[in-house]
């Protein structure tokens, strides 16, 4: 009977914040909507962008600011691009080893005291060069006046092989999304030294992701879609119990192939820090909160764009509002939301402040991207 459905193909990298695509097949939540998904899990976000972009997948579980990168031809072809919902915020992390612990380097102000007292280089990793990680751990560390580009050295690697290089002192560090940070404390070889929630406080994660032709040519299914994942996620925060179900479902071969006990204390909002500190954040890893979570911002869109502008990605301002109403279907979502009974903000820009105390609104991208002392434009 499904097999008439319409197959929409999604690739997803093995990372907590795919929770509510898992749980969208896993409950049926799909059929309900009478498309059918078929997950691919990739191995490297450079991978899932060449899929996405060549149409081997229909769309993906996808770093928000890897999307607009494609959408500004950075580091490869040119593709107009289309973010059909926000997945997740929250729920990343900073994570140092413990040898820069034991030296003191326990947190931002720490770290660039101990680089300043030493000689040796450090090498911190990120998952994509105009991805969200590498943006936020640029901003984390040019915050406490530690230039990303030029005092540290950066490198790629697949989040699935963070917590192996750290191990291996491949790395002194690096900013990934969960469980990889609560991976790397429990096995003793990485301390907690920020969460993403801290660096910015309800920051877009991961985005559903497609190619403009696809969404302009499937508009029915990708409404479909977007109502399906937005079921699974008001299903994922309706109860504890619920999270740790979805934790021991993504636990699976499948997916993310780890213990439950990994995946879960993070996706309760249980953190350590793995210097015997423990807290309940109730800012951690959100999936749904009645809609907030899920509405693709203008904004946020934008943001990505001003840091890439920051660190030379590009060399001139884009025309950072057309691009952002080009890219985030927000018809498209406000269609779905109405299917779902999803509330749906009437504003298309939001307000954050960010760890340094600057304020992003959106109203002057180009002034925003210019205003930073550490950059490199």
């Amino acid at each position: 009977m499904h097999e008439n459905l319409p197959t929409i193909r999604i690739g997803f990298m093995a990372l907590t914040d795919c929770a509510s695509l898992v749980m969208a097949v896993e409950r049926g939540y799909d059929i309900q909507y009478g498309i059918r998904i078929v997950l691919s899990r990739e191995t490297s976000w450079a991978s899932l962008r060449d899929k996405l972009g060549s149409g081997a997948l229909d769309a993906a579980h996808a770093l928000y600011g890897m999307l607009y990168g494609v959408q500004l031809g950075i580091g490869c072809r040119q593709q107009d691009m289309a973010v059909l919902m926000t997945l997740s915020q929250n729920g990343q992390a900073v994570t140092l080893s413990r040898t820069l612990a034991e030296r003191g380097a326990v947190n931002g102000k720490a770290l660039a005291e101990t680089m300043r007292s030493g000689r040796r280089a450090y090498t911190f990793a990120q998952t994509f060069p105009t991805g969200n990680h590498a943006m936020l751990l640029y901003y984390w560390l040019a915050a406490y006046r530690v230039d990303p580009l030029r005092d540290v050295r950066t490198v790629t690697v697949p989040p699935t092989q963070m917590v192996p290089s750290l191990r291996e002192g491949m790395i002194d560090g690096f900013c990934a999304g969960e469980p990889w940070g609560q991976r790397a404390v429990q096995d003793g070889i990485g301390v907690t030294a920020a969460t993403s929630q801290q660096i910015w406080p309800d920051h877009p994660g991961k985005a559903l992701g497609t190619t403009a032709a696809f969404a302009g040519e499937n508009a029915d299914a990708c409404r479909a879609l977007i109502a399906a994942v937005l079921d699974a996620g008001k299903w994922i925060e309706a109860s504890d119990a619920n999270k740790l179900e979805a934790a021991k479902v993504l636990a699976g071969p499948a997916y993310l192939n780890l213990h439950a006990d990994t995946i879960a204390p993070r996706l309760l909002g249980q953190y350590q820090n793995g210097l015997g500190e423990a807290w309940n954040d109730p800012n951690a890893l959100a999936f749904y909160r009645d809609g907030a979570v899920n509405f693709p911002y203008l904004s946020d869109g934008m943001w990505f764009m001003t840091q890439h502008r920051r660190w030379g990605l590009i060399r001139h301002d884009p025309e950072y509002l057309a691009v952002a109403c080009r890219v985030n279907q927000v018809e498209l979502f406000r269609e779905a939301a109405q299917l779902t009974g999803t509330p749906v903000p009437t504003a298309l820009l939001r307000n954050s402040c960010l760890i340094d105390g600057v304020v992003w609104d959106g109203s002057d991208p180009a002034g925003y991207a210019a205003s930073f002392a550490i950059h490199n434009r």
